[in-house]
């Protein structure tokens, strides 16, 4: 039973050292994408080694990288892909959906209206005075 609890354990130890290693990985090379792929695709390997890892499959289309990274721990050899580039961007083989961009104007409401939102009243975590603590407990003074 614990060599299954082990085996286990190192599995799921493995793949999450794949996953980590495939994401920079992927950051590195989309930061070299404009170099070129065997460029971009040089740093991602060696980011990959880095982190114990190998990468078996390095893409780059546009400013887009895709990168599958593996991690040998004892028997287990997962992969893990990654994706990385800039916001909104399409990668140039049209293999995915282009990512939303957040826009500013959504985020927060226009200046001096708290859009709809009735915040509540900010005050000090610890009651000041006795009666500020009788009061916040809906005590009589």
């Amino acid at each position: 039973m614990f060599a299954a609890v082990l085996a286990m354990g190192q599995a799921v130890v493995a793949r999450h050292r794949a996953g980590a290693a495939a994401d920079l990985a992927a950051l590195a090379a989309s930061d070299q994408a404009l170099r070129g792929t065997s460029a971009a695709c040089g740093v991602a390997s060696r980011v990959a080694r880095a982190q114990g890892a190998e990468v078996v499959r390095c893409t780059v289309a546009g400013e887009v990288s895709d990168v599958t990274a593996r991690v040998r721990v004892g028997p287990y050899a997962p992969r893990s892909r990654s994706r990385a580039g800039p916001a909104g961007v399409t990668p140039a083989d049209g293999t995915g959906p282009p990512r939303p961009v957040p826009s500013a104007s959504r985020s927060l409401p226009p200046s001096g209206a708290a859009g709809g939102v009735r915040w509540p009243e900010l005050r000090p975590a610890v009651p000041r005075t006795a009666a500020e603590a009788s009061e916040r407990l809906g005590a009589v003074p």
